[in-house]
């Protein structure tokens, strides 16, 4: 099913690139708007929408400090993004098995073609190749 063009979910949220900027900051602390406005080169009005989205779809939390309002990253949000990124994982991990694979079959064609003649080492390179 298709996603709905909102920013209800962290899905749509985090596919804004400049939001996307703003959650990798957060990772290293708390920070007030006028600071990540200022790290990010945009304008306070600009930092606060992108800091209300992602407060709505639960990747930011925010609190009172004195005058000024604090914001921080919430990464439990990103639970169903995890999730989802996940499933891929087998894929990835498979792909890496068979390039470990065929490294390793290349590199003892190699080793081969040190102890033998050029034609048989030929072979040997060739038959790895065929195996990819």
């Amino acid at each position: 099913m298709a996603r709905a063009a909102t920013t209800s979910d962290a899905f749509n949220a985090i596919a804004e690139p400049q939001r996307r900027d703003i959650l990798a900051l957060l990772r290293s602390g708390e920070w007030p708007v006028s600071d990540l406005a200022q790290e990010l080169g945009m304008s306070m009005p600009q930092a606060s929408k992108h800091l209300r989205v992602l407060r709505e779809v639960g990747l930011v939390r925010d609190r009172k400090a004195g005058k000024q309002r604090l914001y921080g990253l919430d990464a439990r949000g990103l639970r169903p993004v995890h999730e989802w990124v996940g499933g891929f994982e087998r894929f990835w991990a498979e792909s890496f098995d068979r390039l470990d694979a065929y490294v390793r079959d290349l590199k003892q064609a190699r080793q081969g073609a040190d102890s033998q003649d050029p034609e048989q080492a030929r072979q040997g390179a060739n038959r790895a190749r065929r195996e990819e």
